[in-house]
């Protein structure tokens, strides 16, 4: 639950702004502020702006030397609770002041409690804090002065803890809580007992240590491991586990529940982290994914609608983006054989978001005259160019998004679909996986690209697919262009080959895709695609709907180029150093991405049962299921330049297939790829063994 980061402009940036408390969004910024000073205590912020150096950064500690002010830190986090340490270079008046925001601070003169509000009225985090030294004095944080007095509270304000000037290594402990202070307390004296920064670090560390060792590797560079785990560490950032001691509080009804024995989840932009980071879960961590699967259950049972969650964080749901990809998540826990949810409740809240909410982007209301088109045409209408908008839902900035809103629903009516069926509702199966075939009436057999449509049922022309739609092509599309759009047909690739005529030309389009220009210069091409970044040609490696489509290749007979391609895009994106990761991780969306796909195989269709393989950067790979059982993938004379398979064997049997069930792994197994520097372009290569199709073909 307790998350923190060093608050700058960037990652460049010589400055930090205090002190981490609690971020309560995985954007926000720290609720509460730390800031140590000596000499004196008045000034302009509250919250004081420091240079610093030699700072260092792990999962489970945080080190830095504030180098002008003379001030050495060192911190160490645990589940609802930290420690902080500050090493003065001199004894001189030294200070503590911790900050709060739209809140409330009181003191004792031994200790501090109080709360602040996050983001609406409802919610609020609680901190509970104390120092190992005993203050002089605590006062009220002024301008040009502190008021020292020992009891105080007071709306948006900060105290100031003054030590002795002999106090040079000044210890704080804190516990933060969704419930109250008195939980935050508890959750403090559960967790650290000691003024030892040191020891709670070593705790973590063996957590963590434990955590990642979930998957281990052998082989590749220190750069690749490093990227590697750096990047299983960051699909655990979120979702979060807010329970305490049993209880959790929900911002979707305002109240504090008894989790049943349950870890409660929240906090995930499932946009980005339906399509990898939850299937990771599924293998790695399937108790603390069902866990996240029955709090969606629960967010929504606790709504005032019903509606299953798009976006829960801490404060509820904020429902950005497009689509109700929760469906895909419980989808693919249950055909993979996790339980421990209530599906027949999952279904009425998916049930009830896809068919009484409205599909329009980032706005949480019934359906619109628009839904209402949708229902009798099957696919959600453009405005022609220059047309003003006569929909009042319609967000302003995010516009309407057609071909996006229209093709995730299709996903998502398809996932629908899968679950009416194991629960035997037949009709609503029939009906659902009717409407999983939208996608057809956009589809533009002139161009083979997903075309927007007016209410007329015209294309709109004339039509650019690389920039029409002003700013992020969100008058048709979503923060991509048409290049993107026109491979999102997840839960039915194989439709998408025969509408594009065959495999063939199918390979041929996503040939093009990854070498056609940008056709712009890169600062007209940017500044109107802000987010499609990370190009290779018109494939942007930095938004979520481009994951899956290096995969494609395996659908049309030619999976060399899958390999090709995975082992270009890991390399050319994904590095040690400055440049990171090419665009918005949100929480382990791309990570997992990134992870997958150094271990070799990939979940294109999150719901089915199937695995794409690509390309393994390390010779041997071991994945440690929740089960106990250990699916291993080893990759014989694997090299920076041996990135393609010759021959494989699954499970001790030849394999000449470009995927693997998950029923192949779920109890434990083994793929060995036989790596060579040249494509081997029969193998896979017979398109009767290509990927299965998630939908029949009618």
């Amino acid at each position: 639950m307790l998350r923190v980061y060093p608050e700058r402009a960037d990652y460049t940036s010589d400055v930090i702004h205090g002190l981490p408390v609690a971020v309560t969004s995985h954007r926000g910024s720290s609720a509460f502020n730390i800031s140590p000073i000596q000499g004196k205590a008045v000034s302009n912020s509250r919250v004081q702006a420091y240079s610093y150096d030699l700072e260092k950064i792990t999962p489970y500690s945080y080190s830095v030397f504030l180098d002008e002010a003379n001030i050495h830190v060192n911190y160490s986090p645990s589940y609802h609770s930290g420690i902080y340490e500050f090493n003065f270079d001199k004894e001189d008046d030294n200070y503590i002041v911790v900050n709060v925001g739209n809140g409330n601070l009181e003191t004792d003169g031994k200790s501090i409690s109080g709360f602040q509000v996050i983001d609406n009225s409802i919610s609020k985090i609680y901190l509970y804090v104390e120092t190992e030294q005993i203050p002089t004095s605590v006062g009220r944080w002024g301008k040009d002065q502190i008021n020292y007095q020992v009891k105080q509270s007071g709306n948006n304000g900060a105290l100031v803890l003054r030590f002795n000037k002999n106090d040079k290594n000044i210890r704080l402990r804190y516990g933060i809580s969704f419930i109250s202070t008195e939980q935050a307390k508890k959750n403090l004296n559960k967790e650290i007992t000691v003024y030892d920064v040191e020891k709670v670090a070593l705790a973590g560390r063996a957590v963590w240590n434990a955590t990642l060792s979930k998957i281990s590797i052998e082989g590749g560079t220190e750069d690749q491991k490093t990227v590697f785990y750096t990047s299983l560490y960051r699909t655990y950032e979120r979702m979060i586990n807010i329970s305490e001691e049993g209880k959790y509080f929900s911002a979707f009804d305002g109240k504090i529940h008894d989790d049943g024995g349950h870890a409660f989840f929240t906090d995930d932009w499932i946009w980005d982290t339906y399509r990898a980071t939850h299937p990771l879960r599924v293998l790695i961590e399937p108790e603390m994914e069902a866990n996240m699967v029955n709090s969606y259950i629960q967010m929504a049972q606790q709504s005032p609608q019903g509606w299953m969650p798009t976006f829960p964080e801490v404060t509820g749901d904020s429902h950005r983006m497009n689509g109700n990809h929760a469906v895909a998540v419980i989808l693919d826990a249950y055909s993979k054989g996790l339980r421990g949810f209530d599906l027949k409740a999952a279904y009425k809240a998916c049930k009830g978001a896809l068919t009484e909410k409205s599909l329009l982007p980032w706005m949480k209301v019934p359906v619109t005259e628009l839904d209402q088109f949708y229902n009798s045409n099957g696919y959600f209408p453009a405005l022609k160019p220059g047309e003003k908008e006569n929909c009042a839902q319609v967000h302003s900035w995010e516009k309407r998004q057609p071909v996006a809103v229209t093709l995730g629903t299709c996903y998502d009516d398809w996932c629908l679909s899968q679950i009416a069926k194991q629960l035997n509702k037949t009709d609503d199966y029939q009906y659902f996986l009717k409407r999983s075939y939208n996608y057809r009436n956009l589809f533009n057999p002139e161009t083979s690209f997903f075309h927007p449509k007016d209410a007329e049922g015209k294309f709109i022309e004339p039509f650019d697919y690389r920039f029409s739609g002003g700013p992020g092509a969100r008058e048709y599309y979503d923060e991509n262009n048409g290049w993107t759009f026109r491979w999102d047909v997840q839960h039915n690739v194989a439709d998408l080959v025969k509408l594009m005529g065959g495999a063939d030309k199918f390979a041929r389009n996503l040939d093009a895709t990854f070498r056609e220009p940008l056709g712009k210069s890169k600062y007209d091409f940017y500044s109107s695609l802000p987010d499609h970044t990370g190009n290779v040609g018109q494939f942007s490696m930095a938004n979520e709907p481009s994951f899956h489509i290096p995969y494609l290749y395996n659908y049309a007979g030619q999976p060399w180029k899958t390999q090709k391609r995975i082992r270009q895009l890991l390399r050319y994106w994904y590095r040690n150093d400055l440049m990171g990761v090419p665009g918005d991780e949100d929480g382990g969306g791309m990570t997992a991405f990134v992870v997958f796909s150094s271990m070799g195989f990939y979940p294109v269709t999150p719901g089915s049962m199937s695995y794409n393989i690509g390309s393994p950067l390390f010779n041997d790979v071991k994945v440690r299921l929740g089960n106990g059982k250990i699916f291993e993938i080893v990759a014989k004379n694997c090299s920076e330049e041996n990135k393609y398979i010759q021959s494989a064997l699954l499970n001790g049997k030849e394999w000449n297939k470009p995927w693997f069930n998950h029923s192949d792994i779920a109890n434990g197994g083994s793929l060995i790829l036989i790596m060579g520097n040249k494509a081997n372009k029969n193998w896979g290569s017979n398109l009767e063994d290509a990927p299965p199709s998630a939908t029949p073909i009618p």
